[in-house]
């Protein structure tokens, strides 16, 4: 086996440790009230108290890459998130970021905005979490090799 080979099996089973990572971190962020979600309502959290954001998560589908005011929008969070020292990651599949959270993608009948989403820790919180602890790891890396806004394909399940 050559090292690219060996390289490419490390990445693929790297990323595979940090979709888990991620399905983790939103799964127990959940329950404990620490997410957010929707464009309008991030932005909204990060103007009042940006120092509790841990992650930003800001999710695409294929249609989604012609939606002009949807890109301007991540850029702003991006920028904004990246001053304030938050880390980004950009998710392929919002239908599967739907179904980690358990079918939070549906508010009563209408399809809930799912394109950026919120991880926040409350200061008083003594919430410490190997997986995301993990996933933040990962986003240094990838700002060290410049890839300021890493991206994860979720793969459906």
């Amino acid at each position: 086996m050559t090292f690219e080979e060996l390289n490419g099996d490390y990445s693929i089973e790297r990323m595979d440790s940090v979709i888990k990572a991620l399905e983790e971190v939103l799964r127990s962020a959940l329950p404990q009230g620490c997410i957010t979600v929707g464009v309008y309502e991030a932005a909204k959290s990060l103007n009042v108290d940006p120092d509790n954001v841990v992650l930003c998560i800001l999710a695409t589908d294929d249609d989604d890459v012609k939606d002009v005011a949807l890109q301007i929008h991540f850029t702003l969070i991006q920028a904004f998130c990246c001053e304030n020292d938050i880390n980004i990651l950009r998710v392929n599949n919002t239908r599967r970021l739907a179904h980690i959270l358990g079918g939070a993608g549906m508010h009563g009948s209408e399809q809930m905005d799912l394109h950026c989403i919120l991880v926040t820790v409350p200061h008083a919180s003594t919430w410490k979490n190997p997986a995301l602890g993990k996933v933040n790891h990962f986003c240094r890396e990838s700002r060290c090799m410049d890839q300021w806004v890493p991206i994860i394909n979720l793969p459906e399940r």
